[in-house]
């Protein structure tokens, strides 16, 4: 599938083409100069730059840059090789360089609940988020007609009974080659450690923080029988550790006793769709690194 180009090419404010670098590895002195000094050479203008570095004797080291420079696609491969030259010379880092006008494509998850995925489709539409969704995927036909009004193709794979080997072939069939990542929006089956490995790219989750004190059905009345003055929700990168992947965002808003389960679900829903649509965001944009099972990220 073809990736698409859209507002994510540009530098905030101006109609300035825009790439990002990002960089990671073990901190020592120059690194920063080393950087801006190949930019610099090939007329780059740095236009946003955030560092963090979790012990500056040898610890580890993160860095985003984005960057602007006339012909753009033309002289990053110039700058790639001019970064892989440099940082071969003494320097423990890894980057990657990247066109912000070539979104990320992402496919999105879903089963029978359907706020975190038309939010995601909503804010897609409305150019909020900097990504090209690929496809939807669900093992239930509910929200297919809502789906294929976006525009965006719609597939049904059911995923029932405890082998789901058959739905996981058939999601890496349609996933190789296509994405850059997947989300699941409240897609309520769990995923395979073969099907993770298999697929080859970060997938990001969403769930109600209630994990793991309100696991399994009902969580919102769980909740409500304990009396909780707190709800939220967790995104976070799956592993084959259920549920506990590096976070990427996390939110709360109060509750009430006078609050109905109902009421808590529905509070709860609109925390989950905040949280799970800035972590997209934010991946889209590589503004998050992960460190083992933890990430840093630059908002």
């Amino acid at each position: 599938m073809a990736q698409e180009k859209g507002v994510a090419a540009q530098v905030p404010g101006t109609r300035e083409p825009a790439a990002a670098l990002t960089v990671q590895g073990r901190d020592r002195p120059g690194i920063v100069a080393a950087l801006t000094g190949v930019l610099s050479r090939h007329g780059a203008n740095v236009v946003a730059l955030d560092q963090y570095s979790d012990d500056p004797v040898g610890g580890a080291f993160f860095q985003r840059t984005v960057f602007s420079a006339p012909d753009l696609p033309g002289v990053l491969p110039a700058i790639e090789a001019d970064l892989t030259a440099v940082l071969s010379d003494g320097f423990e880092l890894d980057f990657t360089l990247r066109d912000l006008a070539v979104r990320k494509r992402v496919a999105i998850f879903a089963s029978k609940s359907d706020h975190c995925l038309l939010d995601l489709l909503w804010r897609h539409r409305r150019g909020e988020l900097p990504v090209s969704v690929a496809m939807v995927v669900s093992n239930h036909v509910d929200t297919a007609q809502e789906v294929r009004g976006f525009g965006i193709p719609f597939f049904h794979v059911p995923s029932a009974g405890p082998d789901k080997s058959a739905a996981e072939a058939e999601h890496l069939r349609l996933l190789r080659g296509n994405v850059d990542f997947v989300v699941l929006a409240r897609y309520m089956q769990i995923l395979s450690g073969e099907f993770i490995a298999g697929v080859g790219v970060p997938i990001i989750n969403i769930h109600h923080s209630f994990l793991p004190a309100f696991v399994g059905a009902g969580p919102y009345a769980k909740a409500k029988e304990r009396g909780v003055k707190l709800v939220g929700a967790t995104a976070h990168y799956v592993t084959e550790d259920l549920d506990e992947g590096p976070i990427i965002e996390q939110d709360v808003v109060r509750v009430s006793h006078a609050d109905s389960a109902a009421e808590l679900q529905r509070r709860g829903a609109d925390v989950e769709r905040a949280v799970l649509s800035r972590a997209v965001a934010w991946h889209a944009e590589d503004r998050v690194f992960r460190q083992g099972n933890h990430t840093v990220v630059f908002t």
